[in-house]
């Protein structure tokens, strides 16, 4: 039966982006004003705005300046000083990720802003901003957040410098960092200094990190966990490691301490991460009354919008712990799924809107099969240590019944107006071995031909150091999904994306990954190109060449050079990459492949049910940005993840295979 709700009675208004738009409300002072390197589209997925309808719910009065010009301090003096404090997102992907690609080449594009234009927001923006606004209102506290500041918040190796960078919180100068989902620490601070507390006097939230000359009494927030200092990490590449592996330890909400790093003669004081939010507080997010479209001053189509103007957000977290994605550690393990009803409301609204032709692009998170999946053993769970409840395999206390996203699937494709559903933010193909239901749903209505999925390497001990299922949990889901949808009668294909240059692969290896694609007789059109960015695993062993965690060595393509042979072999089938190929093979010894991969070749003209155009493609397309961050936790996101992740938002988990995916989905 189609579902039929209530129409919303009052259309919404943009929150003000200029003194003006704020004075037609009768607001002549705004409590909070946020700071965002991304156009303002008015949309859930969008980290700064969501944040800043929250506050506006509990009745602050809230403004955005987006894309101010950095080269002076004028454009940050937009809507004056606010009564409480200045809120920073660098936008919904770290902005060194949004400028450059893996070989540091400047992009030409920028898909969250209006044109598809390159150079609205600076590098480091989160720095830039800070300073533009300690510049215009000295004594205003700022508070810094987003995917940037999160994952550069203790000392980080910074890929574009080659070298250990400072806290962002030290660099920045900024009065308080939050970190990861920014929703409860903004409403408990709003909270407290609107009870009078002073803001230099609030250090004690969860999700937030401050500088600090001493360190905290064990006595006034428990026991502490000490990293090995800046100076240290900056100095010793061991030491780099452990510290990053005494980080992973605390990341669980319901048993992280205090973690502390000394930089020089100060202390960087990161607090433990904020408590999931509630399904009642989930859903009542995202019923907040957002306009869902850019501000009505732009122009130009912002590319961000336009790919996620027809999706819906399902739910928050991952707990797959892809060692190359920053997902757990910013939105958190816990999957923090909306109920049903709230979903569907959604739709609803969706459908009724008068452009909806009937077609929603995604309905789903960072990864899609993941929705109403919990831990089974609270108690467990809240002592967990574990950064993957799938890895190296699946926690025996990990529930994985399907029947709640199914039932969610069947639901929402009975929504009046609503023709079809695709499922793009990706899935996780070992979880649907336990997850039938789902499987059949999504081949049967949800597939349109080609199905995205990330095994990123066939070889086991590349996809060990990717903390990613291995070759045979691959191929097993392919042929389920060959299999049920031939039963089906459809003719649909596995689109598989692929890394290169990941820390652990070596060139032989990416010689047998070409040899079975070739045996597949599959192309790759783009290749992903691993992009060291800060907070991951990924990144760790990139800078250390160690395993933080088994202290064993790894291997590392550093060179362009051999990066780029790395590549060329997963492009084997193009005429200009022939001359790169076999200087790869010559290298690992391994001139035997040669006449398999350029002639005919073992198995050529088999069908591997894999497409053969496309498959792999994998490349920067305009879109890939906004499918990275989307901020409600759909991993819109690249780095990448759900949203733009104003001010310690949801937005924007680091993705750091190579920053951003064409597509723009979160695949797993």
């Amino acid at each position: 039966m189609k579902q039929n709700h209530k129409k919303p009675a009052t259309p919404p208004q943009f929150l003000p982006m200029t003194l003006a738009e704020a004075r037609a409300r009768g607001w002549n002072e705004l409590d909070v004003i946020f700071v965002t390197g991304d156009a303002y589209v008015d949309h859930p997925a969008f980290g700064v705005p969501l944040l800043a309808r929250l506050l506006e719910s509990k009745g602050l009065k809230v403004g955005i300046i987006a894309q101010p010009d950095w080269r002076s301090k004028e454009p940050f003096l937009a809507l004056g000083r606010p009564r409480l404090f200045f809120a920073v997102a660098a936008g919904a992907m770290d902005s060194m990720v949004a400028h450059y690609t893996p070989a540091r080449k400047l992009r030409r594009d920028d898909a969250y802003t209006p044109g598809n234009l390159h150079g609205a927001r600076p590098n480091r923006a989160t720095l830039i901003y800070t300073s533009r606004l300690k510049e215009a209102y000295r004594d205003t506290p700022v508070v810094i957040g987003g995917i940037e500041a999160s994952l550069r918040r203790f000392a980080h190796y910074d890929y574009w410098e080659d070298k250990v960078r400072r806290s962002a919180l030290f660099d920045a100068k900024a009065d308080l960092l939050v970190y990861g989902m920014g929703e409860n620490p903004l409403l408990e601070l709003v909270a407290r200094l609107e009870d009078g507390e002073s803001f230099a006097a609030i250090r004690n939230i969860r999700g937030t990190a401050y500088a600090a000359s001493v360190p905290p009494e064990p006595a006034e927030v428990g026991e502490c966990v000490e990293l090995p200092s800046f100076e240290e990490v900056a100095a010793d590449r061991a030491r780099y490691a452990e510290a990053f592996r005494l980080l992973s330890g605390e990341q669980n909400p319901g048993c992280a301490k205090t973690v502390l790093q000394r930089h020089a003669t100060r202390y960087l004081v990161c607090n433990p991460p904020a408590q999931p939010m509630s399904q009642k507080a989930l859903d009542a997010l995202y019923d907040l009354p957002f306009v869902k479209a850019p501000h009505a001053s732009y122009r130009e189509p912002i590319p961000a919008y336009e790919q996620i103007r027809t999706s819906i957000t399902t739910h928050r977290g991952c707990f797959g712990g892809c060692a190359f994605c920053a997902i757990t550690h910013h939105q958190g393990k816990t999957i923090q799924s909306r109920s049903e009803a709230s979903v569907l409301q959604e739709l609803d609204r969706l459908a009724k809107l008068p452009w909806f032709r009937g077609s929603v692009s995604d309905l789903g998170g960072p990864t899609a099969n993941m929705f109403g999946l919990c831990c089974g053993d609270a108690k467990a769970g809240a002592l967990c240590r574990r950064e993957s409840c799938l890895y190296p395999q699946p926690c025996r206390n990990l529930v994985t019944d399907d029947a709640a996203s199914s039932r969610l699937l069947v639901k929402a494709r009975n929504v009046a107006g609503v023709k079809n559903i695709a499922v793009s933010s990706g899935v996780r193909y070992d979880l649907l071995e336990r997850q039938p239901r789902y499987l059949g749903e999504l081949v049967e209505h949800h597939v349109s031909g080609l199905l995205k999925v990330a095994p990123e390497h066939l070889s086991d001990r590349v996809t060990a150091a990717m903390r990613k299922p291995g070759r045979e949990s691959f191929i097993r889901f392919r042929d389920a999904f060959l299999k049920q949808s031939a039963q089906k009668g459809k003719r649909q294909y596995i689109v598989p994306y692929f890394i290169s240059g990941h820390p652990g692969c070596t060139l032989s290896d990416m010689v047998d990954l070409a040899l079975q694609l070739r045996r597949w007789n599959m192309t790759v059109e783009q290749v992903q190109d691993f992009t060291p960015t800060p907070g991951t695993l990924s990144t760790c062993m990139y800078h250390t060449g160690i395993d933080p965690f088994t202290k064993e060595s790894v291997y590392v393509a550093k060179t362009d050079r051999e990066k780029g042979l790395q590549k060329a072999l997963l492009l084997y089938h193009l005429a200009d990459q022939r001359k790169l190929c076999l200087e790869a093979l010559k290298k690992c010894g391994r001139e035997d492949a040669a006449a398999e991969l350029f002639g005919g070749g073992d198995g050529r003209g088999r069908s591997s049910g894999i497409n053969e155009r496309s498959a792999g493609a994998a490349g920067r397309s305009s879109g890939g940005r906004a499918g990275d961050d989307r901020a409600s936790g759909k991993g819109t996101g690249g780095n990448r993840a759900g949203g733009s992740g104003g001010a310690g938002h949801a937005g924007g988990a680091s993705r750091s295979a190579g920053g951003k995916r064409g597509g723009g989905d979160r695949r797993r």
